[in-house]
């Protein structure tokens, strides 16, 4: 079993925190991490996946909760929201910390079942796909690094483009990585998809149809790195906006699909609001879009915006266990120029973050940055252009070229 990386941020919110929730995609590894925290504990360990628990939740909420004992871990807990208020009051008459660790595949804040207020009580912690780092068995430190006063300039990146395109197209979910044959990496993906609609999506919204949802999912994986346009998605989809909107938010809430939202200051003018497009996994964003080898992905004309939703998941996994919190936006002007990613801190100190496919970068390359820069101010740190070279260039003090293998190297 590998090491998840958010372990460590679990681990010390069970000390000092009476519930923990890890919420994320169906697939990604809670059950593994937090069964394995269970028996390390000596815990109760149970799953709304189970009918006989599930009945017994959903039936008397208060009694099931009285059962669990001392120290419980309940895996699936979006399947019976209703337990909420009940954890709730067993919390208020005990409040010592580690008492309740659940994990959910669907947000259960955003059911609308979910209406007690856990403020005080609860942390959530997100636990993604696997990061590169983890695959490596290391803890990258990427973003901590990119806070700091220096930017190492002898470090030499170890991924071209062609390894690059190789972990863009296996993604992170853990057991669809060990299918090699495209063949049998479609059936789990068809499988996933099926999965979460018969189990997930039944229990939170009415839909009819069901086979609207692949296909939104599908727009949306050839929309990759694009500003999300409503108008172009129900066109394209023959949904009215109201329908689509609530669509959305579904894949929203089952942690399909995680728009990136715009950055905003005072100082800054004349930006475009909306949303950027990208879907949770790379992998699977690949396969909706109907590329099957990392040698197709390469020649396709969604390379480099696949390759950039590889590089906001990458940095939205590694903030869940930086040093330094951050919020990920990204930056654009109605003239066009525009910075992939923006992070920006508890102290409103803002890095810039832009994606090229190319293994060289030239000035022109740093426009986005160079708007952001100006727009941000006091708060400027530095900008930096990922790419597919070896090397480290400086452009000046706060701008550089740096390879994009220190996403998990550094």
């Amino acid at each position: 079993m590998k090491e998840r990386n958010i372990t460590s941020a679990v681990t010390a919110a069970i000390k000092d925190t009476p519930v923990i929730l890890v919420n994320g995609a169906r697939q990604t590894g809670k059950t593994t991490m937090v069964r394995e925290l269970a028996r390390k504990r000596k815990a109760t360990y149970i799953t709304l996946d189970d009918h006989a628990a599930l009945d017994a939740a959903l039936n008397d909420p208060a009694g099931f909760v009285a059962s669990l004992g001392d120290f419980a871990v309940v895996d699936e807990v979006q399947n019976a929201p209703n337990i909420f208020r009940a954890i709730k009051a067993s919390v208020d008459r005990d409040r010592r910390p580690g008492r309740f660790l659940l994990t959910g595949s669907a947000n259960v804040l955003a059911l609308p079942r979910m209406g007690d207020s856990f403020a005080g009580r609860m942390e959530i912690i997100t636990l993604y796909p696997f990061a590169q780092d983890e695959l490596a068995g290391r803890r990258s430190t990427f973003i901590d690094a990119l806070f700091k006063a220096r930017v190492p300039l002898t470090y030499t990146g170890t991924a071209d483009r062609a390894a690059i395109a190789r972990r863009v197209f296996a993604g992170g979910y853990p057991e669809v990585r060990t299918r090699k044959d495209p063949a049998r990496r479609a059936a789990w993906y068809k499988a996933y998809i099926t999965s979460i609609l018969q189990k997930d999506v039944r229990d939170i919204i009415n839909i009819a149809d069901l086979t609207t949802l692949p296909k939104l999912l599908a727009q949306l994986a050839m929309r990759s790195s694009g500003l999300l346009n409503i108008a172009h998605v129900a066109r394209d989809t023959e949904l009215p906006h109201t329908t689509l909107r609530r669509y959305m938010a579904l894949l929203e809430t089952t942690f399909l699909f995680t728009p990136l939202l715009p950055w905003s200051n005072k100082r800054a003018k004349r930006l475009v609001k909306a949303p950027k497009v990208h879907l949770a996994d790379c992998g699977f964003a690949t396969w909706l879009c109907g590329i099957y080898s990392p040698g197709e992905l390469v020649k396709n004309p969604m390379w480099g915006h696949l390759m950039e939703t590889f590089v906001v998941n990458e940095v939205r996994k590694l903030a869940t266990w930086a040093k330094n919190p951050v919020d990920l936006f990204h930056f654009r002007m109605d003239t066009g120029k525009e910075v992939d990613i923006v992070l920006e801190d508890a102290r409103g100190r803002i890095i810039g973050i832009e994606v090229k496919s190319s293994a060289s970068i030239d000035r022109s390359d740093l426009y986005g940055l160079l708007e952001l820069r100006e727009a941000a101010g006091k708060n400027w740190v530095r900008g930096i252009v990922l790419h597919s070279g070896p090397a480290v260039t400086p452009f000046s003090k706060d701008l550089h070229a740096v390879p994009m293998s220190a996403l998990w190297e550094w």
